[in-house]
């Protein structure tokens, strides 16, 4: 997936496969809270529905309201465009599948990973299954890790190696971590929710932490 028409066709997939979920869910579902600290389903649906669209103006408008926290403005505008009623969030990020522009401040190289994560935010409170190729969680993967802000996933898991067991990607140097790309993902991007598919030293040591807190 090195040239950009495979990385969009496989943006476009992810985000319909998360518009063929959320036309399942019953209005209760989209009430629940996600895996993503603070925001409902229909919050984390309303995020996918604006990053093909959103400008940096809209962030500009927001930032005095949410502080100037870049984590802040993002909340904000997925609470306003999450109230949204459910059928015109899905038709939304339908239509804006195959899009490959977002704001001049943010990064078209985070369009899938954000895609992907954010499609399991909502999947596995509801308890439903929405699969990603192996391949797609490794693109995520390898951005992820070499990205810095805002996850500093080599910095917090520095001391272990990772390594994915349906895919060909591994980093670090340590007990082992190793599992399939969409969890080692999910772990890189600070949820926890997977860490019963990981195995090795450096995954027993992160489950007793977790217990521990």
């Amino acid at each position: 997936m090195d040239d950009s028409d495979s990385y969009w066709t496989a943006v476009r997939a992810t985000r319909l496969r998360i518009a063929d979920l959320l036309e399942e869910l019953a209005p209760a579902e989209w009430e629940q809270e996600s895996l993503c600290r603070g925001w409902r389903v229909r919050d984390v649906a309303g995020h996918l529905a604006l990053v093909p669209t959103i400008t940096t103006w809209d962030m500009v408008a927001v930032a005095p309201r949410a502080r100037f926290s870049p984590d802040r403005i993002n909340t904000v505008l997925a609470r306003r465009h999450g109230s949204r009623a459910p059928a015109e969030l899905v038709t939304a990020i339908r239509n804006s599948a195959g899009s490959r522009r977002t704001a001049k401040a943010l990064d078209t190289r985070n369009a899938l990973f954000d895609a992907i994560v954010h499609g399991q935010d909502i999947a596995l409170p509801l308890t439903r299954r929405l699969p990603v190729p192996a391949e797609h969680s490794r693109e995520g993967l390898r951005r992820v890790w070499e990205m810095g802000w805002p996850f500093h996933a080599k910095r917090h898991l520095a001391g272990f190696t990772l390594r994915a067991t349906d895919t060909d990607w591994s980093a670090g140097d340590g007990p082992e971590i190793a599992g399939p790309a969409l969890a080692l993902l999910l772990l890189l991007t600070g949820r926890t929710a997977c860490l019963d598919a990981l195995r090795g030293d450096g995954a027993d040591r992160l489950k007793s932490s977790s217990a521990n807190h």
